[in-house]
């Protein structure tokens, strides 16, 4: 009887030891449970923060967003004050990223979250049917565009493409002044145009509302500057270099997340007409649970539980 509790005791021991290493293998360090996104003021950037943070609410993580340009985002990666980016506009951003990947102190993940996206200088169709259908059309109407390139957030990517344009005097562009503005601003810029047929010129891109809220053209001839098929981008998810290794789980998520141009446009338009990111998110996430599959393919909760059925009771599915 005494040996056969010693070996049922050495049983319940080994037993405990594989259960707490189990658990311990499933969770992450406490410091993972925050994971601090970065957002750069504009509504796509919005709309796929927000979709992920919710999934990480569902998956018991406590995500924040900073709001900040994108040169402070990629210092902040850098210092690993921020965890992540899901709006790498490549090849637009490029230029500024290209130093902290080369350094090792930045890292892109290698499959991109979106494909298919767009980003070059935009007219209303009627500046379009008028005859501004290129960049080299641009100096001919100077005077009926006010001489002014509408763009976005100062420190912003595409700005300082519009702006080396103008510095290089490229398509004859020196006369021209570029507008900083945020993106609200220049939409209101350009409707506020629209509405009475006034020559306007600006950085457009897609996904975005924009698409389908106005008649617009995107202009041809700016492969040089913004590459080729209007500007045809891949965005990509930006982390500090050990971010996978400190927390694998978060990592996961992240390396499956994969949006469509549909998925945004819808999202950012519930944004535009003033919710919340996350509510958004919410509305879309419950209407479209299907996309919860591939997202949270091997993820776990925080706490090490399976993943999808925490996400789903998370949204009353």
């Amino acid at each position: 009887m005494t040996s056969q509790r010693v070996i049922l005791a050495a049983c319940a021991a080994i037993t405990s030891v594989f259960a707490f290493s189990t658990s311990a293998l499933a969770t992450e360090a406490a410091s993972c449970q925050k994971v601090r996104f970065a957002d750069v003021g504009w509504s796509d950037i919005a709309a796929t923060t927000g979709l992920a943070s919710v999934v990480l609410e569902g998956l018991g993580y406590k995500p924040t967003v900073t709001i900040a340009s994108v040169p402070i985002t990629f210092a902040g990666l850098k210092t690993k004050q921020l965890d992540a980016f899901l709006g790498y506009w490549n090849p637009s951003m490029t230029p500024m990223i290209e130093p902290f990947v080369k350094a090792g102190t930045i890292k892109v993940l290698y499959k991109p979250n979106l494909v298919g996206a767009k980003y070059t200088l935009a007219v209303p169709e009627y500046m379009y049917e008028k005859g501004l259908k290129t960049f080299a059309d641009l100096p001919k109407f100077e005077k009926e565009l006010g001489g002014k390139i509408y763009g976005i957030e100062p420190g912003n990517d595409g700005n300082a493409l519009i702006q080396g344009m103008i510095t290089k005097n490229q398509y004859g562009l020196k006369n021209f002044k570029m507008v900083e503005s945020s993106e609200a601003g220049m939409l209101a810029e350009v409707q506020r145009a629209a509405r009475s047929k006034k020559g306007v010129v600006f950085l457009g891109w897609e996904p975005h509302p924009m698409n389908v809220q106005m008649k617009m053209r995107y202009l041809d001839g700016g492969d040089d500057v913004f590459g080729p098929n209007y500007g045809e981008a891949k965005v990509f998810t930006a982390l500090p270099p050990d971010y996978e290794a400190r927390c694998p789980n978060v990592g996961t998520f992240l390396k499956n997340l994969e949006f469509t141009t549909q998925i945004e446009n819808q999202v950012m338009l519930t944004i535009l007409d003033k919710a919340k990111p996350n509510d958004a998110a919410k509305t879309y996430l419950k209407k479209n649970p299907a996309v919860l599959d591939g997202w949270l393919k091997g993820v776990k909760t925080f706490s090490g539980a399976e993943g999808l059925p925490a996400v789903k009771k998370h949204l009353g599915l």
